[in-house]
């Protein structure tokens, strides 16, 4: 969340910046000033009364002492009222101060001021373009029925025993995703990353932790009796591990990997960019998640969004980088770069990476902070990328590579399928 000092010392600023993401602050943040002028009265308040309290408390010992009872009598009267007030001002300040939280936690992350002026997607910025888009022979088939064809991912079985959104895989599909989860993951180790094994489930504070509590409650999957969340993304998980805690700024940036199931609910998907692989409620992905110092963090962003590059260009994919406008940012996000690669029998683009800065908006819900050199405690900045996201990688593996004879496996990848092709 932001910081307290930067709403209060710079409102207008605050408003006009989270204009940019189309999100109208104004009345919060003058509920966010005003509630904060309540708790520091109430505080004000509070500690003058409990001075006194002090001060009449020693006196009447004293009074006591050389007779004056009545005086004393009066003063243990008043200490007596004035300990009634201070229970109704720590109330009004306990009040305010979860009122004021209750606000922060609703206000997006500022963008920076590298992201674009826009709307929607289609105001997105192509910052860079690679690799070949094929063409495919005469007849080419969607990933759906490729999947189908070739028995590699069973649609109706997953709505059998879950529900859709939910695919079997097997054999030779099965085979393939684990050979990209392993790719992924040693890939990540060989570019420096610690690899994480994380949990599935987290519990509400850590939703919090990483923002997707209050705001994405609902596209949550949610274990009521106990009160857990299953995770949609390892990014949950792995940047929790560093709530409440300080690190050393000779130990950043800290990099860590972890592959993990994904759940979404994805309320209000639907239509036909939803079939098949492109909108799924469990996804395999491998996460990477970076903790930075503020001066360091746009360097490490972008040396993930080169990292991730290099992946796609790996898996002979045709890719496009964009950096999302302000309209499309997530709500935690201060600047973010997408990956997209296209699927030629789709004819489309389908989104499979999201690389994010969050400065110190995560960092200040989680408190992680780092002791820089001259002892200071300071926020640290964070960051996250899909590295990658499984189900629209494996969509455009299969339309981009099929051949009349079969589907081709990139050579990248054969280590690790144990396959050439598929037929």
């Amino acid at each position: 969340m932001l910081t307290l000092k930067v709403i209060t010392e710079n409102p207008q600023e605050v408003i006009e910046k989270l204009a940019k993401k189309h999100y109208d602050a104004q009345e919060i943040i003058n509920e966010v000033i005003k509630t904060d002028q309540t708790r520091k009265a109430s505080q004000q308040a509070l500690d003058k009364d409990l001075t006194e309290i002090n001060q009449l408390s020693k006196s009447i010992g004293q009074r006591m002492k050389s007779g004056e009872k009545e005086a004393a009598e009066a003063a243990r009267s008043k200490v007596t009222a004035l300990k009634e007030g201070v229970k109704r001002l720590e109330t009004d300040m306990k009040e305010a101060e979860n009122r004021l939280i209750e606000l922060l936690y609703q206000i997006p992350n500022l963008p920076s001021d590298r992201v674009p002026e826009g709307k929607t997607a289609d105001d997105n910025r192509i910052e860079k373009t690679g690799g070949v888009i094929p063409v495919l022979y005469e007849g080419a088939l969607p990933h759906w029925e490729l999947a189908k064809k070739y028995d590699l991912i069973d649609f109706e079985l997953g709505v059998k025993i879950t529900g859709a959104g939910f695919p079997v895989y097997k054999q030779k599909g099965a085979q393939l995703q684990r050979a990209l989860i392993n790719f992924f993951l040693d890939n990540a180790r060989n570019a420096g990353y610690v690899e994480i094994q994380p949990p599935y489930l987290v519990n509400a504070d850590s939703g919090y932790g990483t923002g997707q509590l209050p705001d994405k409650e609902g596209q949550m999957y949610q274990a009521t009796v106990d009160d857990l969340y299953l995770i949609p993304t390892a990014e949950v998980p792995v940047t929790n591990i560093y709530r409440d805690v300080i690190l050393d700024e000779k130990d950043l940036p800290i990099r860590n990997t972890a592959y993990s199931a994904c759940f979404r609910r994805e309320a209000g998907s639907y239509g036909k960019d939803v079939r098949g692989l492109n909108r799924l409620h469990q996804f395999d992905k491998v996460e990477i998640v970076r903790i930075d110092t503020p001066e360091h963090s746009y360097e490490s962003l972008q040396e993930m969004v080169d990292y991730v590059q290099s992946l796609v260009e790996k898996l002979e994919l045709p890719w496009r980088i964009l950096r999302l406008c302000g309209g499309d940012m997530s709500f935690t996000s201060a600047l973010t770069f997408d990956f997209e690669v296209f699927s030629t029998a789709q004819k489309r683009w389908l989104e499979v990476s999201s690389v994010s800065n969050f400065e110190s908006y995560q960092a200040n819900r989680l408190k992680c902070r780092y002791r820089d050199e001259n002892k200071k405690i300071q926020l640290c900045h964070t960051l996250n990328g899909s590295a990658l996201a499984l189900p629209r990688i494996v969509a455009a593996l299969l339309e981009n590579n099929q051949t009349p004879e079969g589907i081709r496996i990139p050579e990248a990848l054969q280590p690790y399928t144990g396959f050439d092709w598929i037929q």
